[in-house]
Parts: C-alpha cells; structure tokens; sequence
C-alpha cells in the first residue's frame, strides 16, 4: 500500500497549504486555505492594487479601512477659525480695504516720523523721475525704488506695532524683529540711491558740464 507523505507549501497569496506527493515525486493539485488571516485584520486580497476586466484592461483598486478623523488645529488643512470681519464680500470688502488703508496712511504719517520724512523725500523725488528725460524703464526704476522706500517703511511699522501690541518690555527677540524691519528700510534706500545716482547722474553730469 502506497502513502503521500504530506509536506508544507505556500500559497502565492502568503497563506500556507498542505501538498501530498507520492512516491514518485508527483504532486497532488490541492487548493490553498482561503482564510488563513486572523479575526480584525485585513486579507492579502482584499488589497489588490488592480484588477483585470474583460477587455484586459486594469481597474485600479483602493480601500480606505480608517475611519475619518477629526483634524488637529496644527493640521494645515484643518479649517481656519472664523473671522467675523471676513464676511464682506465683492464692491464692500473693496470699500472696506480702500478704508482701511487710508487710516494706515493716516496712522503712519501722524505716528511715524520715519515715514514723514520719507514721504517728504517722495514728494521731492517723484515729480523729478515724471520730468526728467529719461526712458520709459528707466523712468519706472526712478519711481518704483522711490515707492519701495514707503512700502517697505509701511511693513516695518505694522511690524514694530504688532511687537508692541504683544508686549512692551525689554526683549532679544523683539529687538532682533525690529532691527531686521530697520535693515530692510536701508536696504531699500541704498537700492534707490543707487538707481537714481546710475540713471539720473549722468543726466546731471552733462547739463553741469554744458553749462560751465
């Protein structure tokens, strides 16, 4: 009488299965267990990542077993809180910026002496670059570095009253916020003197040598 000694295989799948081979090394075609995974966990073929359909075309396949949690307020796509002085919409939110911007010029020149004077400078040098004959481009670097000296003067304001707002004593990092909002200003400056002196110094080079 003939016996099948039975050995252990496994399934493609991952899962273990029992295979007879007699004795002369002919092995039985034998099915492997379909549920070989514990209760609570996923099987291994229940996440395919595509299946084949009759026109041999592949179907992607993706199952979401979590469930949806609520986000964390330091998720970055966690909703923003609302903002009750958001809700203005189209030609009002435009009347309530245009608003508030005039009552940041008017802070900024009652409040800022800085800004005064950088106004009065403006004031000088704006009429200069519109009159002085010079191209196009040139003319718009003459007048643009003027106004970046007031907008970056604007943003260093709103940053040293935002430090104050916080708090008014004495601190490293509130120091280190405002000497950067000051450097930046320099910088801004030294970026129009040194495009008015390279366009316009020329210009005046000649009409002095002509007129000597």
């Amino acid at each position: 009488m003939r016996t099948r000694p039975s050995t252990v295989g496994r399934a493609p799948n991952g899962a273990l299965r029992a295979v007879d081979t007699d004795n002369d090394n002919h092995t039985a075609s034998i099915e492997p267990f379909d549920d070989v995974h514990e209760p609570g966990t996923a099987n291994h073929a229940d996440h395919a990542h595509g299946l084949n359909d009759a026109n041999g075309t592949q179907q992607n396949v993706t199952q979401h077993d979590t469930q949806n949690e609520p986000l964390s307020p330091d998720d970055p796509f966690a909703p923003l809180p609302f903002n009750p002085y958001k809700g203005n919409r189209g030609l009002t939110r435009a009347w309530h910026a245009m608003k508030n911007s005039l009552a940041g010029f008017r802070v900024a020149i009652r409040e800022e002496s800085a800004f005064r004077q950088e106004l009065t400078l403006a004031a000088i040098l704006i009429p200069c670059g519109v009159l002085v004959p010079v191209e196009p481009v040139s003319r718009v670097l003459l007048l643009g570095s003027v106004l970046l000296v007031l907008i970056v003067e604007l943003l260093n304001s709103s940053v040293e009253a935002a430090i104050d707002r916080i708090s008014l004593e004495r601190h490293e990092l509130s120091r280190r916020a405002k000497d950067l909002g000051s450097a930046a200003v320099m910088v801004a400056l030294g970026m129009c003197l040194m495009t008015w002196l390279l366009i316009v110094g020329p210009l005046v080079a000649h009409w002095v040598e002509a007129w000597l």
